[in-house]
């Protein structure tokens, strides 16, 4: 809606391991085992992208990053945020949509086996070609993430509340977290 260049932490490390680069292979390490690629990479990998982006649009849309606080606060450092969004959503709920979840990893196409099934089951609608599960997105992964998140993200939600620059959306449906969310936008920056 808001035609914002969108990065995702989580879509660029995928495409470094694709690419097979010296970032992909140290993160792939990391990635299969279902733990977080360690701060230096991540920030050094997001703050180059961004510091781009923001050299031409001045607005960009950050997914998937910061993870911790000492990442929040390397990019606090280089980037004046007006808003970060937090979509709370019970961990269980997040369990089940990504465990029926299938991507084809060679273009990143996503479907998922109830909300948006391909037309021919495990098969990539353009291509014809095997879709996969993602080990990150099976159910145990997805848990051991969650914990980690509770560790180490939550205290980011907490320290850009404290700067009065987050606001928190909960709920279990799309259609309702976004009508809410995107009139708060409208009203806090007028767009």
């Amino acid at each position: 809606e808001f035609e914002l260049p969108h990065f995702s932490s989580g879509d660029a490390l995928r495409g470094h391991i694709r690419d097979d680069t010296d970032l992909g292979k140290e993160a792939k390490g990391y990635m299969e085992k279902g733990d977080l690629v360690p701060d230096e990479l991540m920030v050094n990998m997001v703050l180059s992208h961004v510091g781009y982006v923001d050299r031409r649009s001045r607005k960009w849309l950050l997914d998937g990053f910061p993870r911790n606080v000492a990442q929040a606060e390397a990019l606090d450092e280089q980037f004046e945020l007006d808003l970060i969004i937090n979509l709370d959503i019970p961990h269980e709920e997040i369990v089940e949509r990504l465990r029926h979840r299938m991507v084809h990893p060679p273009s990143g196409r996503s479907y998922h086996a109830i909300w948006n099934p391909p037309k021919v089951e495990g098969k990539d609608d353009e291509t014809g070609e095997d879709l996969i599960v993602r080990d990150d997105d099976k159910p145990e992964a997805v848990r051991d993430r969650l914990t980690v998140y509770e560790k180490n993200t939550r205290p980011v939600l907490e320290h850009y509340m404290a700067k009065g620059k987050a606001a928190n959306f909960a709920g279990t449906e799309s259609n309702v977290i976004w009508p809410v969310m995107l009139q708060h936008i409208k009203d806090k920056y007028s767009l």
